[in-house]
């Protein structure tokens, strides 16, 4: 089962135009979804039936919107995301710090645990994780770019891994974000403090 991505970034399949979408509707879905899954529901043990009752909507309501439940989800987690972000382009330091808060704000923030109980069923259903991976490569892509513009103006060094510093960048936030590991570190000035430490190595 594969689930085509579409300009925003989500799973969720194109369909013909039909009854207008209800914003608010759709807020209440994904929300009802996000919330399960913080509450450490696993994907198998959430149902169309059960989101739409959190949601207050008909199960019909769901399925016009989505076709199956792993859509849902993979959009639950896209609007978690949120819209792809757009570096600024003048500094490497500051686009990064950009883009590292973009990943932990909003919706980010609100339901981080979503994340830690996804992350075992990325692992065990392929066909999942490859819906997942269609949702965040446009964002790592995004701070791909910014790397290697970084090389190519002088500011990065010329031999930089640009995927090896990608995994330095995301790994700490997320171990922290989700888990906490180090309760000492305040949230205010963590991701200046963490690309500063990534650019001492990094910087030409």
């Amino acid at each position: 089962m594969h689930t085509a991505v579409n300009e925003s970034g989500t799973g969720q399949e194109r369909k013909a135009p039909g009854r207008p979408r209800n914003a608010q509707a759709d807020e209440a879905i994904l929300d009802a979804v996000l919330e399960m899954l913080s509450s450490g529901q696993s994907v198998a043990a959430i149902s169309i039936e059960a989101v739409a009752a959190k949601a207050g909507v008909g199960k019909a309501t769901i399925y016009r919107r989505w076709p199956n439940k792993e859509a849902l989800i993979i959009d639950a987690v896209a609007a978690m995301k949120g819209a792809l972000p757009v570096p600024v382009g003048e500094s490497v330091r500051d686009d990064l710090i950009m883009l590292v808060k973009a990943n932990r704000s909003g919706r980010a923030h609100r339901y981080s645990k979503a994340t830690v109980c996804l992350l075992p069923e990325f692992i065990k259903d392929g066909d999942l994780n490859h819906m997942y991976q269609a949702v965040i490569e446009p964002r790592r892509d995004v701070m791909r770019a910014v790397l290697r513009r970084g090389i190519e103006t002088g500011e990065l060094r010329a031999d930089l891994d640009v995927e090896l510093t990608l995994l330095m960048i995301q790994g700490p936030g997320m171990m922290q974000s989700m888990l906490n590991w180090n309760p000492n570190v305040a949230e205010e000035g963590f991701v200046e403090a963490l690309i500063d430490a990534i650019l001492r190595g990094a910087a030409a």
